[in-house]
């Protein structure tokens, strides 16, 4: 798994995280629990400029007293970094001059597939039901997996 090269963004309790799985048409988002323990799929945005995401974003941040935001980062199967990286990267950068959290990348390698695969095996939903619903499940398996690692760092 990736690791932040920051290290763990610890917050206090009642301070929440939000993760994303950013695509180039929504963003998916999940909130942790204010105990740091679970992950919950939240909203998926429409993508719009990103003034507007921005905007959107720091009203869900207030709203739900956001402490760090955790981002899915695309890493390429061989560990590699493309295009979609550096659109992450630039997102994070953009939206952390706007929104003044610290900023988690994490490997979202899979999570999407992961997701989709449980959707149609155990949860046996319509290909529609499933686009609805894939991008913020995936947000969910990613900042699931982010407080997963968290939850394993010393103090």
């Amino acid at each position: 798994m990736f690791r932040p090269a920051e290290g763990p963004i610890r917050l206090d309790v009642g301070r929440r995280y939000l993760g994303f799985d950013l695509g180039s048409k929504t963003i998916g988002l999940a909130l942790s629990d204010a105990g740091h323990r679970i992950a919950s799929p939240y909203q998926t945005l429409p993508r719009r400029k990103f003034s507007q995401d921005a905007a959107e974003l720091q009203k869900i941040v207030t709203k739900e007293a956001v402490g760090a935001l955790v981002l899915g980062l695309p890493v390429n199967m061989d560990g590699t970094e493309g295009p979609r990286c550096q659109a992450t990267r630039a997102f994070a950068r953009n939206l952390a001059q706007l929104i003044p959290l610290p900023v988690a990348l994490w490997d979202e390698r899979l999570s999407t597939v992961a997701v989709q695969r449980m959707m149609t095996e155990e949860a046996d939903l319509s290909r529609a039901r499933r686009a609805e619903l894939v991008d913020k499940l995936a947000a969910g398996y990613i900042l699931q997996s982010y407080l997963d690692w968290l939850a394993q760092q010393p103090a």
